[in-house]
Order: C-alpha cells, then structure tokens, then sequence
C-alpha cells in the first residue's frame, strides 16, 4: 500500500510571510499543535504551537512577525509513492507523529498521521509505530 492512499489530502498551510498570529488562529480554528509553510507549492518549513511559544512569546516577538523567523526549515517528508510500512517504520526511529507528503515533483501533496497509519495496520503493526514515536529522545 503507498503514502497516496491513506494520507490527508486537504492540508492547511501557511505562507511564509503570514504573521504569527495568523498561525495561532489557524492552529486555534482547526484545532492542530502544528501547521506546513508552503511558498509557491514547495515546502520550506513547519511551525509547531512550541515554536510559537519558545521562538516567539518568549523572546518577545510580536505577534505581527512573520512565521518565517520563529519555523522549523529542513522539514523531513516522504514522497507520495513511497511504501506505508516502510514510512510507519521511518516515523517510528525518528519519533515523528505526523509527516508532510510530497510528490515526486516535491510539490507538497498532503501529509500522513499517526492516526492514518493506525487505521490501516494490524494491532501489532499500530503498536510497533506508536512505541517508537512515544518513546522518550
């Protein structure tokens, strides 16, 4: 089975240039702790509600401050066409709980979650993947 047929299809993004506050909103509207940046269809990063929190409120920055100076750049992903079980293993060593999906064009296509993934293995593949993303670094 690949990425294409259990991902999340209709990601919302952000653009660089968007504030911080656009951020918090939209994290607050749909109710997620972490949010793709996206300029022209290319991934460039990912700002997390943590970021916001440590690279921003805490350092003082104003909430008009482009997401651009408090994200995460060099996001890892996995393509599209790329295998399910061999992702779930990917996110499991690497302790990651959601993954930006490009295509093979690395235009950003959607992204696949835990919660993909847990509705389409086996008990003991569910299990193998959430031990590995809730273990502690």
């Amino acid at each position: 089975m690949k990425i294409n047929q259990i991902m999340t299809r209709n990601v919302q993004t952000l653009r660089p240039d968007q504030s911080i506050r656009d951020a918090a909103t939209l994290m607050a509207r749909i109710d997620t702790g972490a949010l793709l940046v996206h300029e022209n269809g290319r991934l460039v990063g990912m700002v997390t509600d943590r970021d916001i929190t440590l690279r921003a409120v805490a350092q003082g920055l104003d909430a008009d401050t482009p997401v651009r100076r408090i994200m995460s750049s060099g996001v890892r992903y996995c393509f599209d066409d790329e295998d399910v079980q061999q992702v779930a293993r990917n996110m499991a060593h690497n302790q990651m709980r959601r993954l930006p999906v490009l295509n093979r064009e690395k235009r950003l296509v959607g992204v696949v979650s835990l919660g993909n993934i847990a509705s389409t293995f086996s008990d003991r593949a569910q299990s193998t993947v959430l031990l590995g993303v809730a273990q502690a670094h």
